[in-house]
């Protein structure tokens, strides 16, 4: 993770108040207290069988040390992991395809956006990619350019943007911040909304629409979805 730089915060609050959005409603998610991330990954890998795992965005192993399997990739620039670089740079020269991927790496629009589509493509048929961080709280959670230490980042819009898609299903799991799991098989419930930009959606679109916009489902039907 990079290092916090406070006077840059102020700076990005400020600029995020005058040029994109204000909105002080906050969203109660009573996240479970006794199910993590890493414990949905675990599952998934259990339930299917799966024998290959990457990770983008190791944050000093938090999840990737606690995975259990033949065969994983942890990639990180900073912290953690097997491969140091950016997920760019490992998807350019990666040749190998994976069962398990989790995403949580850069938490803005595009490069969620570009992880989700590099790892689609580097996904085996039976695969299933996940995400961290899909259900922020607060505007502030979620604010591109960053000023809080608690950030979830933007992947809500990336998520929003494959919901869309007709070459994938996607549900979200209200645990842990949102982790949302993507599969490459049609879309069971194509999301319909008329965007022509989706990194201008604003929070408070998200704050009256996000069961909706996400699939979103507690971890025992998550789980009954996986099985399916």
């Amino acid at each position: 993770m990079e290092k916090i730089n406070k006077l840059k915060f102020k700076f990005n609050k400020l600029f995020y108040f005058l040029f994109k959005e204000r909105f002080n409603k906050t969203i109660d998610f009573s996240f479970p207290k006794n199910i993590n991330r890493w414990d949905l990954i675990k599952d998934i890998i259990n339930l299917k069988g799966y024998r290959s795992y990457l990770e983008l965005g190791c944050d000093d192993d938090h999840s990737f040390e606690k995975i259990k399997i033949d065969y994983k990739i942890g990639v990180d620039p900073y912290s953690g992991g097997n491969f140091k670089g950016t997920s760019d740079f490992f998807f350019s020269q990666n040749k190998k395809k994976f069962d398990c991927i989790f995403i949580d790496g850069l938490h803005e629009y595009k490069q969620v956006c570009k992880d989700i589509q590099n790892s689609l493509d580097c996904l085996e048929d039976n695969g299933i990619i996940l995400l961290h961080d899909s259900l922020p709280a607060t505007i502030h959670q979620q604010a591109v350019p960053r000023y809080k230490i608690i950030w979830n980042g933007d992947v809500w819009k990336a998520v929003v943007n494959f919901r869309t898609k007709l070459d994938c299903d996607i549900v979200t799991c209200k645990i842990d911040h949102g982790v949302s799991l993507v599969r490459k098989v049609k879309n069971k419930k194509k999301l319909v909304i008329n965007v022509k930009n989706f990194q201008n959606l604003k929070f408070e679109e998200f704050y009256n629409n996000y069961k909706n916009y996400l699939r979103v489902l507690d971890y025992e039907n998550v789980i009954k979805y996986i099985q399916n």
